[in-house]
C-alpha cells in the first residue's frame, strides 16, 4: 500500500495496462485508505464504494481482453461535489441542495466514465463554491497541518489528492479555487482556458468566471486528465470549438528558449519573505532548464481584484435566483450574504466592472506577444491558519490581497498552472503559478513537467494524520 501511494497517475496507468496492477486491488486499497483517514480528513462529501468496485471490475475485465480505453482506464478518481453524476447525490456543499440526485452526468463526468476511470465519490467543497463551508458541514482538514487552511472551494479535491485518497480529481475555479487548494495542499492544479472544458452539468457560482479543471500530483498526471475532459460540447454553447491538444505529447518539450515573463516589482511587493524566496528559487530552476526569464510590466489589476466579490455576487444572485427565494433559510451566512448583496448591486456598477475587465483582458493578451508564459506567486503569504483565514474573510482589502495573483486570470480566462515549489518554516507547502495565453495549456504543462523533472516538491507526501 505504501508503494501504491508513491505512484502517480501516469505510472499507475502503465502498470494497469501491463497487468502488473489490478484495478480492483487498487480500488480496494484506496477505499481502505479512505476508511482509515476520512474520519480525520473529511475530504469526501460521499464515497461511492459500490460504484467504484463496479467500475474497477469492468475495467479489469476489459483490460484482460486487451480493450484499452486510454490512460485513465481503471484509474480511481473523484469529483468535486458540484459535478453532476447520474444517480449519485450532488449537492455543491449546500444544505439547500441536500438529497439532490441528478438523472444525468455532467459532460466531464461522462467523459471520465467513457475513458474507463473508476469513480470513488464526490469531494467536499465550500458552500456553493464560495468562500466558506456550510456551518453544518465538517470541513476538510489539510493533511500537512489540520489547523491550516485548505484553500477555499475545491478543498476536498486538494486534500484527497495530497493524502493519496485518489489519483486525480476535478475542481472548479472562480477566483482561485483550483490554485489555492493546490498550493495549500502541495499538489498540481490547472485552471484551463475559459471554455476549454465544458461546464454542462456543473453547478455555477459566477458563470463568466467559473472554470473546471484537473488536480493531481504532477503536471504529467494533470495532462492525462485534461486530455479526457477538454474539448467542444454541443450541450454547452460557451464551450470552445477547438479540439484538445496533445497534452501528454507536449510534456517532453522542455523549456529551452521559452520566454517566461515576470514583473518582480508587482510579484514581490508586499509578499512574505518565505514566499518570495521560494518563487525566486522556482524561477532559477526554470532558468537552469533553459527558460529565458524576462522582466515585464504587468498592467494594473488592483481594481479588478477589489471588484471580484462584486462581480461574483451579481452573477451568483442570478444563478441562485430561484433556489434562494425558495430555500434561503438553508443558506449559510457567507453564501447567503453574497447572493443577497448581488441582487442589490446597481447594473451600472456591474457594467463598470465589465469595462475595466475588457480593457485589462486586451492588455494581458498583448503582453503574450513578447513572452510565452508569465510566472507569479500563487499566494502572497504562507498557508494561513484557520483562525487567520477566518479573520481575513471579513476584510475586503485582505481578500483583494489574497486574490491579486489569481482573480485577474478568471476575469481574463487565461489558463493557469499551480505547482508546488517549497515549504515554509511551519512545514506547509508553498506554490507558484505559470500563466499562458488562451489555449496555451500544452505550453504550460510542458513547462510544469520540466520544472518537476528538475525538482521534487511534487513528490513530497504529508505525514499520515491521526485522530
Amino acid at each position: 500500500m505504501v508503494e501504491l501511494q508513491e505512484l502517480g497517475l501516469a505510472e499507475t496507468s502503465a502498470r494497469l495496462r501491463e497487468g502488473a496492477l489490478s484495478p480492483v486491488e487498487l480500488t480496494e486499497a484506496l477505499l481502505a485508505r479512505m476508511e482509515a483517514l476520512e474520519p480525520v480528513l473529511h475530504a469526501f462529501a460521499c464515497v461511492t464504494a459500490g460504484r467504484a468496485l463496479e467500475d474497477a471490475r469492468r475495467a479489469e475485465a476489459e483490460l484482460a481482453r486487451g480493450e484499452w480505453r486510454g490512460p485513465l482506464h481503471g484509474v480511481p478518481v473523484a469529483l468535486k461535489d458540484l459535478v453532476d453524476s447520474a444517480d449519485i447525490a450532488t449537492e455543491a456543499g449546500m444544505k439547500a441542495l441536500a438529497g439532490r440526485v441528478p438523472d444525468a452526468d455532467a459532460t466531464v463526468a461522462a467523459r471520465l466514465r467513457e475513458a474507463g476511470a473508476v469513480l470513488l465519490g464526490k469531494l467536499a467543497m465550500t458552500e456553493g463554491a464560495f468562500s466558506e463551508h456550510h456551518p453544518e458541514t465538517e470541513p476538510p482538514r489539510n493533511p500537512w497541518g489540520s489547523g491550516h487552511w485548505t484553500g477555499v472551494s475545491s478543498s476536498g479535491s486538494g486534500v484527497a489528492v495530497a493524502a493519496g485518497l485518489c489519483l486525480g480529481a476535478l475542481g472548479s475555479d472562480t477566483g482561485g479555487s483550483i490554485r489555492f487548494p493546490s498550493a495549500a495542499c502541495g499538489v498540481t492544479g490547472l485552471k484551463p482556458t475559459w471554455g476549454r472544458v465544458s461546464r454542462h452539468g456543473i453547478f455555477p457560482l459566477a458563470p463568466s468566471l467559473d472554470h473546471v479543471g484537473p488536480m493531481a500530483r504532477s503536471a504529467a498526471d494533470v495532462a492525462l486528465l485534461l486530455a479526457v475532459i477538454a474539448g467542444p460540447d454541443p450541450r454547452d454553447p460557451t464551450a470552445l470549438r477547438t479540439p484538445p491538444d496533445d497534452y501528454a505529447g507536449a510534456l517532453d518539450r522542455g523549456v529551452e528558449g521559452v520566454v517566461i515573463g515576470v514583473d518582480r516589482g508587482w510579484c514581490l511587493a508586499a509578499i512574505h519573505s518565505e514566499v518570495a524566496a521560494a518563487f525566486e528559487s522556482a524561477l532559477e530552476s526554470l532558468a537552469v532548464e533553459g527558460a529565458l526569464i524576462r522582466e515585464i510590466e504587468m498592467p494594473d489589476s488592483a481594481a479588478l481584484a477589489r471588484a471580484w466579490v462584486t462581480a461574483c455576487a451579481v452573477e451568483a444572485a442570478l444563478a441562485h435566483e430561484s433556489l434562494f427565494s425558495e430555500r434561503g433559510g438553508d443558506y449559510g451566512p457567507a453564501l447567503g450574504a453574497l447572493v443577497h448583496i448581488g441582487g442589490t448591486i446597481p447594473g451600472i456598477e456591474y457594467a463598470r466592472i465589465g469595462e475595466v475587465r475588457r480593457n485589462l483582458c486586451g492588455k494581458l493578451s498583448a503582453m503574450f506577444d513578447s513572452v510565452t508564459l508569465v510566472a507569479t506567486p500563487a499566494l502572497p503569504a504562507p498557508v494561513p491558519t484557520l483562525a487567520e483565514a477566518a479573520a481575513a474573510s471579513g476584510d475586503a482589502e485582505r481578500v483583494a490581497q489574497m486574490l491579486r495573483f489569481t482573480a485577474l486570470w478568471n476575469f481574463a480566462g487565461n489558463p493557469t498552472l499551480s505547482l508546488p515549489c517549497g515549504f515554509d518554516r511551519a512545514g506547509l507547502p508553498i506554490g507558484f503559478q505559470l500563466v499562458g495565453p488562451a489555449l496555451g495549456e500544452a505550453a504550460l504543462l510542458a513547462a510544469g513537467a520540466a520544472f518537476q523533472r528538475a525538482t521534487d516538491w511534487h513528490r513530497r507526501r504529508p505525514p499520515l494524520p491521526t485522530a
